[in-house]
């Protein structure tokens, strides 16, 4: 017989279950009352959420970038390595590993799995048991746009230890409705792809792709899919570089997870899985890819711009998080050939320099003796020894242990590329002083756009910038200057001038006189288009005696050369230093008719949203008359026309069928070696030497800029012009429209100022 119930009993279980429905409703409204104050952030317990205005448009660091011309990426600016990119630039393939293993009901929640959250509050509160996280693909895209669990996200209960992943988790929960509202599905994902840790410095999936498979997102493989979304998991634990055989087991875990789900097939899977990780790993950074040296110049630029400029909210662009697009005048396929072209060429020089060096060291006098502790007295200049420095202080004793101390670095080398060696400081000092430097540079000359710029051998190894940042003597590439003042001055280019001595007093200083390279005089009567060519000094320094240093310093300035001029005799042979950048600049000049064009790098930054927020322009301004640049480019041409012409030796495929222009320099002890080249499309210059004037060849015939520059200049040229896809065709230079005023038929010239010879003038007299 069964029991009835007792009036106590019922009374009981009526109460319990009363209890029971009163802790639930109050458990419910607790928890919604919970919720409101986080929502508020209550008393300023609960630390902030982001308003409605963020979630519409959330604030994610993004990289900028710079693109070529013919719109390559360069390189980023980055803070963090983030490129965003839209949702039909995704591969079905990434799409489908990312719902498999993070969240299979994406598509049919809210932003809340209610049955994801069943599961661990039973499994993993109730029972103990490791049953996964529970957070879906909104929330996870919550906490890497918001950061929700940083302590800026802090609140004054955020310190009690089992309450703040409560306060944390119920946060990712609002905002993820919140995000659930204000996009699509779609949106939501590819928010959560770009913004997430790949490890490696990647961040977002563009970058992660570029960096482990060098692919965009929409090339991606299964595979190779599953691998970058092993990685949410934990981005260094299943690195596929640094922890390949936790990464197999990962990416193998999310096929399985895409077979469970219906996104493989069994064979697929055994097939996809049985399959080895193939990377083609690249970290992106400034020292790779190309125009490194070009990248640093801009970066200075663009921070000085972002400074200067503020968006329409009044506040200031940043270049590491807003996503700026930055579009440069380079082409990257000039880029490539100007940077092949230095490799190519420094390569052997190098080896010759090493070769005529021999065991000596390359830093010498102009006596051609070692100067004694050279290598001591420069590395007093270097950032180790000035932290050495405050390290030590005055103990001189522990500075030159640690200097000569050695230790395990990577070393830059021609011959093997990077090299794994035990190297000390001062051995580290000695044996990069010993490499020959360069800079290029090549230019539009009528528009203005730098085309390739090239700042040195690798920017990893040697930072400083040859281009724009390093000035150094010129040289006989001045000498053109003084001929345009002559020009100008109503001389033609067959106005005719005896090879010989030349001094020139100046009051209260010894006599100035120069002698030629070769340090004879012909005693022949010259024209000054065959005087240039020849690049013959005692000409030049008579043209100089006859207009004087102002009216050359004045031509050189006007043309385009912005670096301090003393008005000195020598400074027709180019004793000021000046920079590849203004020496290309100015001699844009001749073949752009005479107006100077600005050299320029940027031709317009757009923010990340494709808006052009700035347009740059060339600055240009009348320096010449279009005769007397054309006569320029006439003189230049001397080079490879006249006999002895110190282009002569320049590829024959390249001049056939073209007018070209060059002007070689050497300085005086073969430190600098220089090369302008000039054709109707291009203008570009080359600098070589070493780091410190002392460093040279010994040999003034191995240093001069015939060997050492020219080369660059022509090896750029012939594969510029041998490309088709780039449109530059062969020609002459354009002549002016009016006939010229100025003769440069010699014969007719001859005859004509046959009466007001003055051949017989004493260059040795004269003085100003």
């Amino acid at each position: 017989m069964s029991k009835k119930a007792t009036p106590q009993t019922s009374s009981w279980v009526s109460k319990t279950v009363k209890y029971l429905w009163i802790a639930f409703l109050a458990g419910i409204f607790g928890f919604i009352l919970f919720v409101w104050m986080i929502s508020i952030n209550f008393l300023g317990l609960f630390g902030s959420l982001p308003d409605f205005k963020a979630l519409e448009n959330p604030d994610s660091q993004i990289a900028s970038e710079l693109y070529s011309s013919d719109g390559l990426l360069l390189g980023r600016y980055i803070r963090e390595n983030r490129s965003p990119v839209n949702y039909d630039e995704l591969s079905p393939n990434l799409v489908n590993a990312l719902i498999a293993t993070e969240d299979v009901r994406f598509e049919s929640h809210s932003g809340i799995d209610m049955q994801a959250m069943m599961r661990v509050f039973v499994k993993s509160i109730l029972l103990g048991q490791n049953a996964g996280g529970g957070s879906t693909l909104s929330q996870q895209t919550a906490k890497n746009l918001f950061k929700t669990r940083t302590d800026a996200s802090n609140g004054l209960l955020s310190s009690i230890p089992g309450l703040r992943m409560l306060i944390i988790k119920t946060k990712e929960w609002i905002v993820a409705t919140q995000l659930e509202k204000a996009y699509t599905k779609n949106e939501i994902l590819t928010l959560y792809l770009n913004t997430s840790d790949y490890g490696s410095n990647a961040f977002g999936i563009k970058t992660a792709a570029e960096t482990f498979f060098n692919k965009k997102p929409a090339e991606l493989a299964t595979q190779e899919s599953a691998v970058l979304v092993g990685l949410f998991k934990a981005p260094s634990y299943y690195s596929p570089v640094y922890n390949p055989d936790n990464s197999l087991r990962r990416r193998n875990t999310v096929l399985a997870q895409m077979m469970r789900n219906n996104y493989l097939t069994r064979e697929e899977f055994d097939s996809l899985s049985a399959l080895p990780i193939e990377l083609n790993y690249s970290v992106a950074n400034q020292n790779k890819g190309l125009a490194t040296y070009f990248r640093e110049i801009v970066k200075a630029d663009l921070i000085k711009w972002t400074k200067e400029n503020l968006k329409s909210d009044g506040t200031a662009y940043d270049l590491y998080g807003d996503g700026l697009k930055i579009y440069a005048t380079i082409d990257s396929r000039m880029q490539r050939y100007a940077e092949e072209s230095v490799a190519e060429h420094m390569k052997g020089l190098q080896a010759a320099f090493y070769k005529e060096m021999g065991n000596r060291d390359p830093w010498i006098d102009e006596s051609f003796r070692v100067i004694p502790n050279f290598i001591e007295n420069a590395v007093r200049r270097t950032e180790a020894y000035r932290l050495l420095k405050v390290r030590y202080g005055d103990d001189t004793d522990s500075i030159n242990i640690k200097l000569n101390e050695k230790k395990k670095m990577k070393v830059f080398s021609w011959e093997k590329g990077e090299v794994d060696t035990l190297m000390s400081s001062m051995d580290s000092l000695r044996y990069y002083k010993k490499f020959l430097q360069t800079g290029f540079m090549s230019m539009d000359p009528h528009t203005g756009q730098i085309k390739a710029w090239v700042g040195g051998l690798d920017h990893k190894y040697f930072k400083f910038d040859h281009v724009k940042r390093g000035k150094r003597q010129p040289g006989s590439t001045f000498k053109p200057f003084v001929y345009a003042a002559a020009i100008e001055n109503g001389y033609s280019p067959c106005y005719s001038v005896i090879d010989q001595p030349v001094e020139v007093y100046i009051p209260g200083q010894p006599a100035w006189r120069p002698s030629n390279a070769n340090s004879k005089f012909s005693y022949e009567k010259m024209t000054i288009r065959h005087a240039m060519a020849e690049s013959v000094n005692s000409i030049t320094a008579y043209m100089m005696k006859k207009l004087s240093p102002k009216i050359v310093a004045e031509t050189a300035r006007r043309l385009g050369i912005t670096s301090d001029l003393q008005e000195v005799p020598s400074l027709a042979l180019g004793v000021n230093d000046v920079s590849v950048f203004e020496m290309v600049g100015a001699f844009g000049t001749f073949v752009n008719k005479g107006e100077h064009t600005t050299p320029f790098y940027i031709d317009r930054i757009e923010d990340k949203n494709g808006n052009v927020i700035q347009q740059f322009t060339a600055k240009k301004r009348p320096a010449m008359s279009e005769e007397h640049a054309y006569l320029m480019t006439y003189m230049l041409r001397g080079g490879f026309e006249e006999r002895g012409g110190t282009s002569q030796g320049v590829n024959w495929d390249l001049r056939q069928g073209m007018e070209l222009g060059g002007k070689t320099g050497t300085t005086q002890n073969a430190s600098d070696g220089w090369y302008m080249g000039i054709s109707k499309d291009l203008v570009s210059g080359v600098w070589v030497g070493g780091d410190d004037r002392a460093i040279h060849f010994r040999s003034w015939t191995s240093g001069q800029g015939g060997r050492t520059a020219r080369p660059i200049w022509q090896n750029y040229m012939m594969k510029v012009y041998g490309d088709e896809s780039l449109g530059y065709t062969k020609g002459p230079f354009p002549r002016p429209e009016r006939p010229l005023s100025i003769e440069i038929d010699c014969d007719t010239y001859e005859r004509e100022s046959q009466r007001y010879s003055d051949f017989d003038y004493d260059a040795t007299k004269n003085d100003f």
